[in-house]
């Protein structure tokens, strides 16, 4: 029988749960980790975050909240390195985590790792504590090299990733879709797979005046169309971009664009060359990074949010919006397709062509065919997804591998 209250070591190596959101590796996966250890907390479990140092000022611990922190654990050079290059480091990052954990007398009934790299330490873990490993992958190596869009995942991930499945007593899944692609790509059992969505804060996240959010962010324009995310071609910004020509006929048009950093400015000169080519860069607003609390006055302040991506593994930024009260036009990926009321609370495009996402922009700022709902009403359409639900079906997903047979000894 497993304990009332658990003690969870939750993974997130390559990425700090509390970096600046846009940036290269801090991005909606950040903001899971970081939502549900606080709301896992808050429900009477214990939940440590293990993370490396990104820069050397980073304090060795930050107390999230009743029953949450986060640990800095040194693995390589303390600053910013590049996912891939982590992997090298990966035994220091596990050793160090190990000689934490015995150093303050810690003991945790289940390992809980984050994307892939996690799960490489996870697995260690795993053998070492005797107990089970959970994994949520986020995103897929095998998906992103099929899309063909920015750069291939190296083999080394694929390899990681089927480990993983091997080597995991439960795998979280955010969709039905993202479950089914597990099965296929990596042969995992269905019995081994868990359907949990993503959460909102939906107390962070809510309607506010719309002009006194444009006021206290300077943003000046009859509409706004805003964009949320890392500044990568996976995240479709350049057909977004494109779309805008398409969208001549609305006075003083703003696209607000939220995300990008220091390792992103190729593709943001991308962007900006190509505003320029079709005319259009008064139209264009970057803002590059801000931090999660000042996102619901983005949302706020915006007319329609954009989610124009290949691939998402959910849809995080679908759900702020709409918990703001905001519509959101996106494309048929992550479980959009559920999440948005086709029509009422936004509208799922045919693909994320410049023409096609124009077309739905324009009929929610117009009213056109769109039946739009009241910024409450559009809220109330998600208010299901609230971290306090979602941690507790995270809960019993972690019952349902501490169920299962002890961990073999090796």
């Amino acid at each position: 029988m497993r304990p009332s209250n658990l003690r969870i070591a939750m993974l997130s190596a390559h990425s700090c749960p509390v970096g600046k959101l846009g940036a290269r590796d801090t991005g909606g996966m950040s903001v899971y980790i970081r939502e549900l250890a606080r709301e896992l907390g808050k429900q009477g479990h214990s939940v440590d975050i293990y993370t490396r140092i990104h820069d050397p000022d980073d304090p060795l611990i930050i107390n999230l909240g009743h029953g949450s922190r986060l640990i800095h654990l040194r693995a390589g050079q303390d600053n910013d390195m590049h996912k891939l290059a982590l992997y090298c480091y990966l035994p220091e990052f596990t050793c160090n985590l190990e000689n934490f954990r015995k150093d303050n007398g810690l003991e945790y009934d289940v390992v809980f790792s984050h994307y892939w790299l996690s799960t490489w330490v996870g697995t260690y873990l795993r053998q070492w504590w005797q107990v089970p490993q959970v994994t949520t992958f986020h995103t897929l190596g095998l998906i992103k090299n099929n899309i063909g869009i920015g750069e291939d995942e190296p083999e080394l991930r694929i390899v990681t990733e089927r480990d993983a499945v091997n080597n995991s007593q439960r795998i979280i899944a955010s969709t039905a879709e993202e479950k089914e692609a597990i099965m296929r790509h990596y042969g995992a059992i269905p019995e081994n797979i868990g359907v949990v969505p993503c959460g909102v804060n939906i107390e962070q996240f809510r309607p506010y005046d719309k002009m006194k959010a444009r006021r206290e962010l300077g943003l000046n324009g009859n509409k706004i169309v805003l964009f949320v995310g890392r500044i990568d071609p996976l995240k479709g910004v350049e057909q977004l971009v494109k779309s805008i020509v398409y969208l001549n006929k609305f006075d003083d048009l703003k696209l607000v664009i939220i995300g990008g950093d220091d390792e992103s400015q190729d593709e943001i000169n991308k962007l900006k060359r190509l505003s320029n080519e079709m005319g259009i860069t008064d139209k264009l607003d970057f803002r590059g990074t801000i931090k999660h609390v000042n996102l619901p006055l983005y949302y706020n302040a915006a007319d329609v949010c954009a989610v124009p991506s290949y691939y998402e593994s959910f849809g995080l930024v679908a759900l702020e919006s709409l918990a703001c009260g905001t519509p959101v036009v996106a494309t048929d990926i992550g479980d959009l397709r559920n999440i948005i009321r086709d029509g009422e609370t936004g509208y799922i495009t045919a693909d994320n062509s410049p023409r096609e996402l124009a077309g739905k922009i324009a009929g929610v700022l117009s009213g056109s065919g769109f039946n739009g709902k009241s910024a409450a009403a559009i809220r109330d359409s998600i208010i299901d997804y609230s971290w306090t639900r979602v941690a507790e079906m995270v809960t019993r997903e972690l019952d349902t591998a501490l169920a299962r047979q002890p961990v073999e000894t090796y």
